[in-house]
């Protein structure tokens, strides 16, 4: 008997290797032998699903960001450097065709998403910048609400624009260019952790 979470474990590995518009729930009801009444045992619909499957892949990632607040109470630079760590290597996995898809033909999903990529830039990742500057991590003179809205807000869409930079690029080499160095732009002389060495 298929349990709800096989089917959203399923439906999400689905989703995004594919993009949530291609992948039909009949491809799913196959993939799982299950007949498409089975799906709709559990969901209303297929918007129901796809927003169901980003609330998962969203929560998974918050617990992991909570673990790396915690794990490196006493270094918040460090910490958003592992919370974006984390985060490219969720979006390696994603085809832009998952992203795109969302945000054009799943109004629901894509609220929750852009409500968590908003949270995480302007709350969480600002909030670590405003700790580590008051810790004498960060120059005092840099503008942290600026710095997020030009380095760490909409890193996927950076990572996405035009094609999939992870076909062309190393997960390392794109942290590298895109956090790391961004803020190596911003900390204070004496700061360092094992990615700036």
């Amino acid at each position: 008997m298929i349990t709800k979470a096989t089917l959203l474990k399923c439906s999400i590995e689905q989703f995004t290797q594919y993009g949530s518009k291609h992948v039909t729930l009949d491809d799913l009801a196959r993939e799982l032998g299950i007949s498409k009444k089975t799906i709709y045992s559990f969901f209303k619909n297929k918007e129901d699903l796809v927003s169901s499957s980003v609330e998962s892949i969203i929560n998974e990632y918050k617990e992991d960001i909570d673990r790396i607040i915690i794990s490196n109470a006493n270094d918040p630079v460090l910490s958003v450097m592992l919370i974006y760590k984390r985060g490219f290597q969720y979006l390696q996995y994603f085809k832009p065709s998952f992203i795109f898809g969302i945000e054009k033909y799943y109004p629901k999903a894509n609220k929750l998403y852009n409500d968590f990529i908003e949270a995480l830039a302007n709350s969480i990742v600002l909030d670590l910048l405003k700790k580590g500057k008051a810790l004498g991590a960060i120059e005092k003179d840099i503008n942290l609400e600026l710095v997020v809205k030009l380095y760490f807000y909409r890193v996927d869409h950076l990572i996405f624009k035009e094609n999939n930079l992870f076909e062309s690029h190393s997960e390392s080499e794109l942290f590298k260019h895109l956090v790391t160095n961004n803020l190596r732009g911003i900390i204070a002389k004496d700061y360092s952790n094992s990615y700036f060495e």
